[in-house]
């Protein structure tokens, strides 16, 4: 039975086959950089068994098919620099083991799914170079803790939610190249940052800032 499927870097083009969804014992699905065009099986969720899909640097088309939420032990799903669009699926947010998502350089839009930010497996996060519009959501917690949390180059706007603040460990944030405004909430996340992380936003202020 193959558990291991890795055609990264080989300019393969064309689509994903329908077929690859009958291998029903794959754990790691690697391919990454190529020129792998038309949309991510509408049935991909049946690679329930799946924990790696890494499908970064292609030329992908379409949304996140909603049956990726079936598979239950799916840990990390890197779609990033690709040409997806529409909005996030919210069960995305509910996967409980899931704990790397990198959407980097896409075309999503609509609003953040609270889901994903109050996810408490979730430790990297990179939702940055998209069209995602409206608030971040308030949704974070004590048991939040992201290693890498990259909201930038997005279409945000609003205060950054004060329950960020809350958090456990927040190590890389980056929420530049927005539409934010309002103070820096204050908080043992937010000490170590330097100004590059709320850079080039309609008008926060605050350390690291300017003072308010």
């Amino acid at each position: 039975m193959l558990t291991v499927l890795n055609l990264a870097d080989n300019q393969i083009s064309g689509k994903i086959p329908a077929s690859l969804v009958s291998l029903s014992g794959l754990m790691h699905l690697d391919l990454s950089n190529n020129q792998i065009s038309g949309e991510i099986p509408t049935d991909f969720g049946k690679l329930k068994m799946l924990s790696r899909a890494l499908l970064y640097r292609n030329q992908l088309t379409g949304s996140i098919p909603d049956s990726i939420g079936n598979m239950n032990r799916l840990a990390d799903l890197d779609l990033s620099r690709n040409q997806l669009s529409g909005r996030v699926p919210d069960c995305l947010g509910k996967m409980r083991v899931l704990s790397t998502l990198n959407l980097d350089g896409n075309s999503f839009s609509g609003q953040l799914p609270a889901s994903l930010l109050s996810n408490r497996g979730l430790g990297i996060l990179n939702m940055s170079r998209n069209g995602f519009e409206g608030n971040i959501p308030d949704v974070f917690h004590e048991n939040s803790y992201f290693m890498v949390l990259d909201l930038s180059y997005n279409k945000l706007k609003g205060p950054i939610p004060g329950s960020l603040s809350s958090a456990k460990y927040i190590g890389h944030l980056d929420l530049s190249h927005n539409h934010l405004c309002g103070a820096i909430p204050v908080g043992n996340p937010f000490d170590h940052l330097g100004a590059s992380s709320f850079a080039n936003n309609d008008c926060l202020c605050g350390n690291p800032l300017s003072t308010c």
